[in-house]
């Protein structure tokens, strides 16, 4: 019987939650994290983050996932946040540039720019979707 290739791993503490993520997320592993996810809304969980430490490689199947997840927590009055992204997930977030949607570095979370990296931004998902980001 062959190993998962992702475990999710939860913790609740009031209305917070921190998900954390080991293994690889693609097109097959993403359905655990979506309905984690999702479980988090219904449960009453309105901040959601996410550690991406454990996690060795992620795909756009997985940033999907997340935008959707993000979109949805922010419909419901919270927010959800992405720390420590692997290198897979970071290169994404920088092509796309949809990494100011889903990481907050308010901790240093994301590591300080490099000439070859730019400067993620934190800007709240719903000034996003309102049309109110800079």
């Amino acid at each position: 019987m062959p190993l998962p290739q992702l475990t999710v791993f939860r913790h609740d503490r009031g209305k917070r939650a921190l998900i954390t993520l080991a293994g690889e997320i693609d097109l097959e592993s993403a359905p655990p994290v979506r309905t984690a996810l999702a479980r988090c809304l219904s449960d009453g969980i309105r901040t959601i983050d996410i550690d991406l430490t454990p996690v060795t490689f992620c795909d756009c199947t997985g940033l999907n996932v997340f935008l959707h997840a993000a979109q949805q927590t922010t419909e419901a009055g919270g927010t959800l946040r992405l720390h420590h992204p692997p290198p897979t997930l970071g290169l994404i977030l920088d092509l796309t540039g949809s990494g100011f949607l889903l990481l907050d570095d308010p901790l240093g979370d994301v590591p300080a720019p490099t000439a070859q990296t730019p400067r993620r931004r934190a800007v709240p998902l719903a000034s996003v979707l309102s049309g109110d980001a800079p």
